[in-house]
């Protein structure tokens, strides 16, 4: 039985529909074949689900360049001006897929709708590049938007890159570039895996328990890099000081607990934290937003966030 048959009578039918899109995308037989055609096929997914470009944006494609390593960055822009805030974006999917196109969509809309610069960083993937590679290259990109656009960013995170920007938000807490904000959607975080959550949708449609405890070993250079607070922020002992946080996890994820853990943890530091659980939702539902309802509206939610720490 698949996961979407098990999950089916949980799901609405929009939904449903968009996990079978979703499913035809990918072959069986995947997992087996080379590193290069699982990318190939991946962005293949993800540009059948992208959404149109807003008209009101411009888009500016730079990098940072490094003795070893070129970090690209694409920016998107209010048409003819500087948005009112500017946005760090980390795009998901698993530190291991994923680039300056497979999100551009998101990134696109969120600039229009929220009215902010939204820089989208190409962080350097596993398995070719180990911690603290991808870590590395986003608080690169943290110091060079903090310098360059003169205000603080908001930090976005989505999947993966969720925990990269709440390693860049616990990282830069006491430094004289702060972020002044932390989105989250969908993290994942690091726990031991012993969350409810990890049991109840051990099986979720578009991630499993079994994958997340792929993606979060593969890129690790030894055993003891997953105590590491910037590979997995819950392992980290010191919550102060973090910006104001918002969180929003879909309820069918294993995920999902990983997020409101953080969020208590936040707010017992005494730190201003939100984390919303989007009812009837899975995992990756920022791609279905153009497709399903629910998603719609929690992207509505996510940009109003957004919105909200533009004045911080």
């Amino acid at each position: 039985m698949s996961a979407l048959d098990r999950y089916r009578h949980l799901l609405d039918a929009d939904l449903a529909a968009f996990i079978e899109a979703h499913e035809r995308g990918f072959p069986p037989d995947l997992d087996a074949q080379p590193l290069d055609r699982q990318r190939a096929v991946y962005g293949e997914m993800c540009r059948a689900f992208h959404a149109p470009t807003p008209a009101d944006i411009e888009i500016l494609d730079t990098a940072l360049e490094f003795p070893d390593r070129t970090i690209r960055l694409r920016i998107y822009r209010p048409l003819g001006r500087e948005g009112v805030a500017t946005v760090l974006y980390f795009h998901g999917g698993g530190f291991v897929f994923g680039d300056l196109d497979s999100h551009g969509d998101i990134c696109a809309e969120l600039c229009s709708r929220a009215d902010v610069d939204v820089i989208s960083v190409d962080y350097r993937l596993a398995p070719e590049h180990l911690h603290p590679a991808a870590f590395d290259d986003a608080m690169a990109a943290f110091s060079w938007a903090a310098r360059t656009f003169g205000q603080s960013p908001i930090l976005f995170g989505e999947s993966a890159g969720g925990a990269l920007a709440a390693a860049v938000a616990a990282t830069t807490k006491r430094h004289s570039a702060r972020p002044c904000g932390l989105v989250l959607v969908y993290p994942g975080l690091g726990s031991h895996g012993d969350l409810p959550s990890f049991s109840e949708h051990a099986e979720a449609p578009l991630l499993s328990a079994a994958e997340i405890g792929h993606y979060q070993a593969i890129r690790l250079r030894e055993a003891g890099d997953a105590a590491d607070p910037a590979v997995n922020p819950l392992r980290d002992t010191d919550y102060t000081d973090l910006p104001r946080t918002f969180v929003s996890v879909p309820e069918f994820d294993p995920l999902r607990d990983e997020g409101e853990l953080y969020c208590e943890r936040i707010r017992a530091a005494g730190g201003n934290a939100v984390c919303v659980v989007e009812p009837g939702l899975i995992h990756s539902f920022l791609r279905a937003r153009t497709r399903v309802a629910r998603a719609a509206e929690a992207f509505d939610r996510i940009v109003e966030a957004v919105k909200s720490m533009r004045a911080n």
